[in-house]
């Protein structure tokens, strides 16, 4: 696979949830920023990625690859889901949403994902008002200081 094609396979396994298949296809020190406060590594956002599919079972990433120049893969990706099950956020220290039933939907954000060796080491999200964590919250009608 060319590095579009990993990138795009690894964004289809993702969106179904599939994350031992995203697991594999990334570094040990793979990183991730943009959507939340701090930088996290792989296991920090796995574990925020499954919690917020149970949080939101209908959760969309809308990821669509728009280009390659080298080992970066751009692409968007815009968030929109159902808030129907408790979001664990504690371990970004935010604690726990309980469910609001609310709708969310984020602005598109743009992405720069880096491939080497066929592996995924790095997710940039560049900062986007109305694409980040705070934004969902925002739009589920909670602000980060009323969490437990």
């Amino acid at each position: 696979m060319n590095k579009r094609e990993i990138v795009q396979a690894f964004m289809d396994s993702f969106q179904q949830g599939e994350f031992e298949i995203a697991r594999s296809m990334l570094t040990d020190d793979f990183h991730y920023s943009g959507l939340v406060p701090e930088a996290l590594n792989k296991e920090t956002w796995l574990e925020m990625s499954a919690n917020l599919k149970t949080a939101f079972p209908d959760l969309g990433y809308h990821f669509k690859v728009i280009g390659a120049n080298g080992d970066v893969v751009r692409s968007t990706t815009q968030l929109s889901g159902t808030h129907t099950g408790s979001l664990d956020l504690t371990n970004l220290n935010m604690g726990l949403v309980p469910v609001t039933n609310k709708n969310f939907s984020t602005k598109i954000a743009k992405t720069k994902v880096t491939v080497k060796e066929g592996k995924i080491t790095l997710w940039k999200v560049e900062p986007t008002d109305g694409a980040d964590l705070i934004a969902i919250l925002s739009q589920l009608g909670v602000q980060p200081s009323n969490l437990n």
